[in-house]
Parts: structure tokens; sequence; C-alpha cells
């Protein structure tokens, strides 16, 4: 029996995933665009070879998964491995640095290749950990309830805060509003993960494969 507890803090992660995924989502083209000064046919650009390239990272990350083997189990470490760097390379991907031209696209599509990254590698993991928390069926889709349940909280979050908080933080410099907004999401994203790693327990324990 997974305990209510257990199933929350389960939840939390998504709400972490979430913070950062869907202020991605609904803002960083915004970003790049009005306040970078790049244009959406490179943005665009950008994007698309992105999400091609997480065609294949996703698998591969699978797959690492699936081979992690550690005192806290094959999917919990990669919560607590990669919650600071992802919170540091959101707050990257949201910072502005003094470049022009070329350097300007180079330096978003690296942040945002970076970012997209790390954000399969840590939630490829977390989303395999509500399969190993419990064996019951019917506790497993309690707590994939609980998950959607705090991930909308995440989108919320996202839609009713980001503007506001950088329209305070920036007080009219929309590079500084952005930046440090991102650096409160993170944050937040950050507690979420580690909450998320220290009150779960895999229970289920995957086969280790037997080389021939």
């Amino acid at each position: 029996m997974v305990s209510v507890k257990e199933k929350i803090a389960y939840g939390l992660g998504d709400t972490a995933s979430n913070i950062i995924f869907q202020t991605v989502m609904m803002f960083l083209m915004l970003y790049y665009t009005d306040v970078v000064g790049l244009s959406p046919a490179v943005v665009g650009t950008m994007f698309l070879a992105v999400r091609v390239f997480d065609a294949v990272t996703d698998p591969l990350m699978g797959n690492l998964a699936d081979k992690t083997h550690t005192r806290w189990g094959h999917f919990r470490p990669y919560l607590l491995w990669l919650a600071l760097p992802f919170a540091i390379i959101s707050i990257l991907a949201f910072t502005t640095p003094d470049l022009e031209g070329t350097d300007k696209i180079i330096y978003a599509f690296t942040t945002y290749t970076l970012l997209m990254v790390v954000y399969t590698a840590i939630n490829i993991p977390y989303c395999a950990l509500g399969g190993v928390l419990t064996a019951d069926v019917k506790e497993r889709v309690t707590i994939q309830s609980y998950r959607f349940v705090f991930g909308m909280l995440g989108g919320v979050i996202v839609a009713g805060c980001t503007m506001p908080m950088v329209e305070y933080f920036g007080q009219g410099d929309a590079a500084k509003g952005y930046q440090y907004t991102m650096t409160a999401m993170s944050i937040l994203g950050f507690v979420l993960f580690l909450l998320c790693f220290l009150g779960t327990k895999e229970r289920i324990q995957q086969p280790k494969v037997l080389k021939p």
C-alpha cells in the first residue's frame, strides 16, 4: 500500500517538470523573438531541429535508465542527479547575454538543446518511477491520478504567475524579468524534484540483464 504522502511526493515531480516545460512551451518563443530579437523563422527551425533530436534521445534515455543499478533504484537517482543541472540550464535558457548576430543564435540553440536533453534525462526516469512504486494495479492508477493533478498544478502556476512575475522582477526590463522569473521557477522545481526523490521508494526491482 502506497501512502498518500508518497503519492503526493511522486506527484510533485510532475509539478516540477511542468513548471519548467510549460514555461518553455508558453513563453520561450515569445522570449526569443521579443526579448532576444531572433526571427520567428530561426526560432521555428531551432525548435524543429531539437524535436527531431528528441526522437533519438528519448529511447536512449529509457534504455540507460533501465540499465541503471544503484542503492536508490533505477529511476529515482536521476531526480537527485539532474535536479540542479536542470534548474541551472533552465535559467541559462532564459538569460540574455551580450551577444550579436550568429553568436546569439548559437547561444540560444545550445542552451535550448541542453535544456531539452536534460528534460528528457530527468522526465523519462520520473515517468517510469510510477510503475515501480507498487505492483498493485489499482494503486498504480491512483498514483497516476495524483501525478495528473499535480502536473496540472504546475501548468496553472506557470500560466497564472509567469507574466506578473516578469513585470514585477523586470520593472520595465523584460530580459531581467524573464531571467529572475525563471530563476524563481527553477528553484521551486529543484526543491520539488528533491521532495519527490526523498518521498518515494522503488519496490519493484527490474531484473538485471545477464550478458551472454
